[in-house]
């Protein structure tokens, strides 16, 4: 074998390999999308009047992917709803607008700010993070619409009180969380039966992780907010953590204000979500650095999950979620 020959072959045997590693991991992505089409299935036949949480996050336009995947031609038997907090970033409320009109969907919105204004909720501050305030809103949702089922795109891997929670999660007439309730989901056999006043909550991609999520999303060209990749944004260094410069933004005396090539992991409450250095500019480039990444995306990038005086449990007991 000459040397061009001997070039060839391996090239060969390198994109031979390359195919075998992509048709393993879009082995390991249709099962996932085949466990999660048959939980949204579930939910459509078991429940009376359910409802999908979308808010313009990856994991929710996640869910709208295999929603269509589980209901197209159709539309779907569930309408949206998002609880905004008031304090979301700009470019993905109008991703949340964009996606829900192209996809012709009956989109319900409901402001945090509704209970702030009737007393039913209180901030300490103007600047307080309204993550914890959306249970108020939602649980107004619920019996404002009566929806008995409400799935959403979290995931085990996100915070560790996750991992305590079934795909069908159970929730009292309060609307609460009691983990010792939880009922079992052995060979895939989901419990949807409720008593008067109780609802539902569905997790379709529970058994996904970040780096799944990042994966489905390159495979499936799924459009993003532009936030989730590698952009220039003017930023405070504050210790390991990069706060992202804003209208709320509260900086200390010393602070220096730079600007860093950064994308977002998560997109929540504009007070509490803070970026990542990365030149992760397309999705694939994501899922590269996500294989790399060391901390949960919440424990990197939610400030609320690190310093609130509530745990993510205490706040799921009382409905979050």
């Amino acid at each position: 074998m000459n040397s061009a020959e001997h070039l060839l072959d391996g090239r060969s045997a390198a994109v031979q390999s390359a195919a075998r590693d992509s048709a393993t991991s879009w082995r390991h992505l249709d099962d996932l999308e085949s466990e999660a089409i048959h939980i949204l299935r579930e939910v459509a036949a078991e429940c009376a009047n359910p409802v999908l949480l979308f808010s313009g996050g990856k994991d929710s336009t996640v869910l709208l992917r295999l929603a269509e995947k589980a209901f197209r031609p159709g539309t779907f038997p569930f309408p949206l709803l998002h609880v905004d907090t008031g304090h979301n970033f700009p470019e993905v409320i109008a991703f949340r607008d964009r996606t829900a009109g192209r996809l012709g969907e009956r989109l319900i919105v409901r402001s945090v700010q509704d209970p702030i204004d009737r007393g039913r909720a209180k901030l300490k501050n103007g600047n307080q993070s309204r993550n914890a305030l959306q249970t108020v809103t939602l649980l107004d949702a619920i019996a404002e619409f009566t929806f008995d089922a409400c799935i959403g795109g979290a995931r085990r891997d996100e915070e560790k009180t996750r991992a305590k929670e079934r795909i069908f999660s159970v929730r009292d007439t309060f609307g609460q969380w009691d983990p010792r309730r939880q009922r079992p989901e052995l060979w895939s056999l989901y419990n949807a039966r409720l008593d008067t006043g109780e609802n539902m909550r569905v997790f379709p991609i529970s058994n996904w992780t970040e780096l799944d999520v990042w994966q489905y999303i390159a495979r499936e060209n799924l459009e993003l907010p532009s936030l989730y990749y590698a952009h220039p944004r003017r930023v405070a260094v504050r210790g390991d953590i990069l706060v992202p410069i804003n209208g709320m933004t509260q900086l200390d005396a010393n602070e220096q204000v730079e600007e860093r090539f950064v994308r977002f992991r998560t997109v929540g409450d504009m007070t509490t979500t803070v970026p990542v250095e990365s030149q992760g500019t397309d999705a694939q480039a994501v899922v590269a650095e996500t294989l790399a990444a060391r901390l949960s995306e919440r424990g990197a990038t939610r400030l609320d999950d690190q310093t609130s005086d509530s745990s993510m449990e205490e706040r799921k007991k009382a409905g979050y979620f």
